[in-house]
């Protein structure tokens, strides 16, 4: 939560400085773009390493590099120093260093909680980064900045290192892992980790359906603020209005996330989410009117948090002990991938359809991932509370 806060300061401010610093829309999305560039390019490396290493120590190390990588960047802010190619150099290190961070973050926590108990710690993990990260940063980007543009970014290189030292303090069994045959590559073994999730029916249904389902919100977030604009003709208010219903639909979906799967089982939640998720967008895309599109949004965030959860718990209960770095890795670079494909095609579709074309064209991908959904709907693990016994399970296998 405390990262994440920092990264929401960080992105906004790096975004603004951009826009100081050349008039160029392309170089300006560049900078958004090295926030992608490395999870296509080291996402499944990330993984690999993070089931080689010590996660907690490769935890605390990566943030203290970043911490150290942002407190020299905002050095070079406030000395007049700072440039397009030393933000592109930023995004991109970070993001680099991220792959390797949030791959062990996923595979250490089957190591702090039971694996019962997952589903109850991903939600409150996600609910809380959402908090941090998607209402409480934004009030004070223009606070800290108003103390000198160097300000948001030494924030966020102080966020690091108290979540390392977090991170530090964290007492955890090592994870059980098989003795590794003698010259085995990070190659064979990120192979490995592929041909294992591609083997799982129900991974590999989740998989592609998340997938889907990026390219379908990549699509309609990158062309909102021209539904909202010119479709729907409302202001920027009305366009912070909807974003601001996105996150709080997502901080409500983080409630009721594992309440859902206890009843139903994670693959029959993530069934629901997605039905839920495609009638908000065919909402959005046919009901001209401001109210029909924040009632959209507020679903497709709840929604959506109880599709994260839900995908994250099953990926971890399902996976083996020493392959959730390079499970985790391949969904994450799956669904990396799939926003900046959406936001491409989505500016297509509103160019040669019309603005309100990309919300039904999200509809379309997310109906087609409910439908990829279908045969895992079976291969489901059970569901616990956190005080139940593993003998009281709501959800059949």
């Amino acid at each position: 939560m405390v990262s994440r806060f920092g990264d929401a300061l960080r992105t906004t401010a790096l975004l603004l400085l951009a826009v100081q610093l050349t008039d160029d829309p392309l170089i300006i999305a560049s900078v958004t773009a090295c926030g992608y560039l490395p999870w296509l390019l080291f996402g499944l490396l990330g993984g690999a390493l993070a089931d080689r290493v010590d996660q907690r120590r490769a935890m605390w190390a990566v943030d203290l590099v970043r911490g150290i990588l942002v407190a020299g960047f905002a050095l070079a802010v406030g000395l007049g120093h700072a440039s397009i190619p030393l933000l592109l150099m930023l995004a991109f290190s970070l993001t680099t260093l991220q792959t390797l961070f949030d791959n062990a973050s996923t595979a250490l926590l089957p190591s702090l909680v039971d694996r019962e108990s997952l589903g109850s710690a991903n939600a409150r993990l996600m609910t809380g980064q959402q908090f941090a990260g998607g209402l409480l940063a934004g009030p004070f980007v223009p606070l800290l900045l108003t103390a000198g543009a160097a300000m948001p970014f030494l924030a966020d290189a102080g966020t690091y290192v108290l979540a390392a030292a977090l991170v530090a303090s964290l007492r955890v069994r090592p994870p059980e892992r098989g003795r590794r045959p003698a010259g085995s590559t990070l190659r064979a073994e990120i192979g490995d980790g592929l041909r294992t999730l591609w083997r799982d029916r129900a991974l590999r249904s989740v998989c592609v359906a998340t997938l889907l389902c990026n390219i379908g919100m990549g699509a309609l977030i990158a062309t909102l603020v021209l539904h909202v604009t010119r479709w729907l003709h409302g202001g920027h208010a009305a366009y912070a209005a909807a974003m601001t219903a996105y996150a709080a639909g997502s901080l409500a979906g983080g409630f009721v996330a594992q309440r859902i799967a206890r009843r139903t089982g994670r693959v029959w939640a993530l069934l629901l989410a997605g039905t839920v998720q495609t009638s908000s967008l065919l909402f959005a895309g046919t009901v001209r009117h401001l109210a029909a599109l924040l009632a959209a949004m507020a679903l497709l965030g709840a929604m959506g948090m109880v599709w994260n959860v839900n995908q994250v718990t099953l990926m971890q209960q399902r996976s083996p002990e020493s392959m959730v770095g390079r499970i985790a890795s391949a969904f994450r670079t799956a669904s990396t991938s799939g926003a900046p494909i959406g936001a491409l095609l989505g500016g297509a579709v509103a160019g040669a359809f019309g603005l309100n074309g990309t919300a039904l064209l999200a509809a379309v991908l997310f109906a087609l991932a409910v439908t990829s959904l279908i045969p895992a709907r079976k291969a489901d693990v059970p569901v616990v509370a956190p005080d139940d016994d593993a003998t009281t399970a709501h959800a059949p296998r």
